[in-house]
């Protein structure tokens, strides 16, 4: 492999967009070696790179980085060598070449930004696999022109959170500008309404698009170029396209035929103020701008043609005032543009070439191709895809706000949230999602999508890389003694996972163990069971309760090991773990969906379709190994699912980790 090509792998690519400290020159000639050397470690074949392995481990005795005392390139190459290699990664985390091992896991885990990297590389990777057109979607919909460079922009407004709706729009942007043309992608956040807006929603978006593995070519914002949108809407009032209207929000909407109130118009008719003269609408926009009390009450339409078919096409409304301060541009303006005035201009001037949207804007292509002609911007095409639409989901960004507002969720970030922070903490992998979307491709075809497929999606992906554990959910444990147990407890290395190579964990064998309490009372005397990854064994014993509010509660049972009988002829198998350990308090959560109804219409009051029930904890005890686990780590409980950590095993306090859906029937699937 060429050096060329070493610096293309993803893992590394992305590493190496991280500043790191100045080196010497002696270091820095170092860190070349080491980049000829991380060419060695680049095979799949385990004996061709095993000798590159030793001489990497023992270079790593008493040092903890390749180079100097401070990260340097020379261990972003090396690390992205072995990290991208699936053979040397796995053999790593056997634990064979102690130095190597603790090296290799202490540049990540000192280094929280690399994991981010990783997940940036493999989710962009992914995106180009899985839009394939073998494997779903087609991604030759006709885009005029392509031949002259394409732009594509996501302009998202900074007053909440990225849901999953908006994480389509920003793939599909991001496939047509850096996979399908090799184009820019623009990142514009549409900040025009002070009202919403703020400094941490954007925050945010930023962090969860790099999360995604998108990587715009350009940021910017709309308040970049309010001079120019104040320039335009000037020069449509003293060309006639447009004037000033002191029409109430409901007379406007009786005008245009829409409904106000209770009240439908059957026929549009021209506002009141729709013959306002050049120079009185210039006038109350110097009002406008200056924020007085009569300027607030005014806004300025666009004079297109109030009884047109089209309802965007009906004078809609330019400018607005609103004196409170702006996040960015704090009181220099107090008048703001609406996006439907602001999009096509900046699209214009920054350059886009195809406006990709949601089939929501069909009817305001029309008026957005009026304003381009109208103000003789040079031209951008429209293209219209299908919004990503879940059961059971609320994606309007007003109702999610009141769900946080009202505390009916813990944040943006809570587990039942459709966000892309909220989906993630519910075990979604980033991986998963880009698959999940981009197989659907940019059909304009409007499909309710059912989170069965979305999780059945994630179970493909986190199934190789969730190792196996056990926990014993409480109430009522049932105590055990097993006869023909060593007499002294016996811990044995097992693997972590059947099928894959996740290393291994501590199983402890004793006479002392405990069991689920709905397992103990389905048993019948001398019947024969399995105790998984242990063997088969006889019920000798059955204690039940003496309280006679509880008389069928079982408080204890005598089993009797016979690993000679055959685990393929019980009928029941249950876990176990013995007390002869260091047991970990943990908490089992499952969520379901926020709403009850499949299909929410535009009239749906929240209180009327919200789940009065969407949360389960359960108290459990969980093996010694669970104490290991950290935040974000995904893994499975024996026939208890899959569980993303929430919060690991610290200070005493109980662990706490989120059940991942997986398919039908699932809660929140």
């Amino acid at each position: 492999m060429a050096d060329q090509k070493l610096e293309e792998q993803p893992i590394i690519k992305s590493l190496l967009e991280h500043d790191l400290p100045d080196l010497t020159q002696q270091q820095k000639d170092l860190e070349q070696e080491w980049k000829t050397r991380a060419l060695k470690l680049t095979s799949l074949n385990l004996k061709a790179i095993e000798p590159n392995l030793a001489e990497l481990d023992a270079h790593l005795t008493l040092r903890s980085y390749v180079v100097g005392y401070t990260l340097s390139r020379a261990d972003l190459w090396v690390w992205g060598a072995l990290r991208s290699n699936r053979v040397a990664t796995s053999y790593i985390k056997q634990g064979l070449m102690v130095n190597l091992t603790r090296w290799f896991t202490f540049i990540e885990e000192s280094n929280p930004w690399i994991t981010d990297a990783v997940l940036s590389a493999s989710a962009a990777k992914l995106a180009v696999k899985d839009t394939k057109e073998d494997e779903g979607a087609s991604y030759d919909i006709g885009l005029q022109d392509t031949e002259k460079g394409v732009v594509t922009r996501f302009p998202p407004e900074p007053s909440g959170y990225l849901h999953v709706g908006h994480a389509k729009a920003a793939l599909l942007n991001n496939y047509f500008a850096h996979e399908k043309y090799q184009g820019t992608m623009i990142l514009r956040f549409d900040d025009t309404n002070p009202s919403k807006e703020k400094q941490e929603f954007q925050d945010s978006i930023v962090e969860d698009l790099k999360l995604l593995g998108i990587k715009p070519d350009k940021t910017s914002h709309t308040s970049d170029f309010f001079q120019e949108l104040h320039d335009y809407c000037i020069q449509m009032i003293k060309e006639g396209k447009a004037f000033a209207d002191d029409s109430t929000k409901d007379e406007m909407a009786y005008d245009r035929g829409e409904r106000a109130g209770t009240t439908v118009r059957a026929t549009p008719i021209a506002s009141k103020r729709r013959d306002y003269g050049v120079e009185e609408s210039l006038a109350i926009f110097e009002q406008m701008k200056a924020g007085t009390e009569e300027g607030t009450r005014w806004s300025i339409r666009a004079r297109m043609a109030y009884d047109h078919t089209n309802g965007t096409m009906r004078d809609p409304v330019i400018y607005r005032c609103n004196p409170q301060p702006h996040h960015r541009t704090k009181d220099t303006w107090k008048v703001y543009p609406t996006y439907d005035f602001a999009c096509p201009i900046v699209d214009s001037l920054e350059g886009v070439t195809h406006a990709l949207r949601t089939t929501e804007y069909n009817e305001r292509d029309e008026q957005y191709q009026w304003f381009i002609e109208a103000l003789k911007l040079r031209k951008v095409y429209n293209w219209n895809f299908s919004r990503l639409n879940m059961v059971k989901t609320l994606l309007s960004k007003r109702k999610l706000t009141k769900l946080v507002d009202e505390g009916v969720v813990t944040g943006w970030d809570d587990a039942r949230m459709p966000t892309v922070r909220g989906i993630r903490r519910h075990g979604m992998t980033v991986p998963a999602l880009h698959e999940f979307i981009l197989k659907q491709g940019p059909s304009k075809n409007v499909v309710l999508q059912d989170w069965s497929a979305f999780w059945a999606t994630n179970k493909k992906h986190i199934d190789p890389i969730s190792a196996r554990y056990t926990a014993i959910a409480n109430p009522d444990i049932v105590p055990v003694t097993v006869i023909g147990a060593r007499d002294a407890p016996v811990t044995e290395d097992k693997e972590k996972h059947a099928k894959y190579s996740l290393g291994t964990k501590k199983v402890v064998f004793s006479k002392s163990i405990i069991l689920e309490q709905a397992d103990a009372a389905s048993f019948t005397q001398d019947e024969e069971i399995t105790l998984m990854n242990w063997g088969n064994a006889i019920v000798r014993k059955i204690s039940h309760s003496i309280n006679p509010l509880h008389l069928n509660r079982i408080t204890g049972l005598e089993l009797e090991l016979h690993l000679q009988g055959d685990v393929k002829k019980t009928k029941k198998k249950v876990t176990w773990l013995s007390k002869d350990q260091e047991l970990v308090p943990v908490e089992l959560v499952v969520y379901d969906h926020l709403v009850t109804k499949d299909k929410l219409g535009p009239d749906d009051e929240l209180k009327d379709i919200l789940n009065p029930k969407t949360e389960e904890r359960v108290g459990a005890l969980a093996d010694c190994n669970v104490a290991e686990l950290k935040e974000d780590d995904v893994m499975q409980f024996d026939r208890k699912g899959f569980y993303r950590v929430d919060r690991p095993f610290l200070h005493g306090k109980p662990a706490v980790f989120i059940y991942i859906p997986t398919g039908k029937g699932d809660k929140g699937a």
